[in-house]
């Protein structure tokens, strides 16, 4: 007999609803797999003082962006600056390295986050220490102030400049 309950239809049948249960099974996973991860955070040594108050209240504001901070405290920042090939017209009062590129003083996370991303050799740099950058606020006053972009040839840029209120 091959009616529509024969053996070989019923196997067909069983067969197709055990590969349609399996491909929803597999519908989570496969979603799971297809969405991008979370990008790695940035590893970032940061040299101070153990004296400066306005250092630390940038770390916290570059552990909030997101970066893994190794923070390492001595009173021979000049010897750093130097090793790193900071320019003397550039310096501030802390310097870190991250993913090989150098940052100096104050600069801002979203402008630490772009130079990564765009890859270029060197660092950047807020000269001093202006009112109103990351771990400088004081109130609503920001003096404005650039990120000057540098190379191991001394060579500068402005990289970002922000306008004080």
């Amino acid at each position: 007999m091959n009616g529509f309950f024969s053996l070989p239809h019923t196997e067909f049948l069983m067969n197709r609803m055990t590969l349609l249960g399996l491909l929803f099974a597999l519908v989570p996973t496969l979603a799971a797999a297809a969405k991008p991860s979370a990008p790695k955070p940035h590893e970032m040594t940061v040299y101070r003082s153990p004296t400066c108050s306005c250092c630390g209240k940038w770390l916290d504001q570059m552990k909030q962006k997101g970066f893994n901070i190794k923070d390492i405290k001595t009173d021979d920042m000049a010897a750093i600056k130097r090793q790193q090939g900071v320019p003397d017209n550039l310096q501030s009062c802390h310097t870190a390295v991250v993913d090989g590129h150098v940052v100096e003083g104050h600069v801002p996370a979203e402008d630490i986050q772009r130079m990564l991303k765009e890859n270029k050799p060197g660092g950047i740099s807020v000269p001093g220490m202006p009112v109103g950058t990351p771990g400088m606020e004081m109130g609503a006053r920001k003096d404005p102030y650039a990120v000057v972009g540098f190379d191991k040839n001394g060579d500068t840029q402005v990289f970002q400049d922000h306008s004080g209120q």
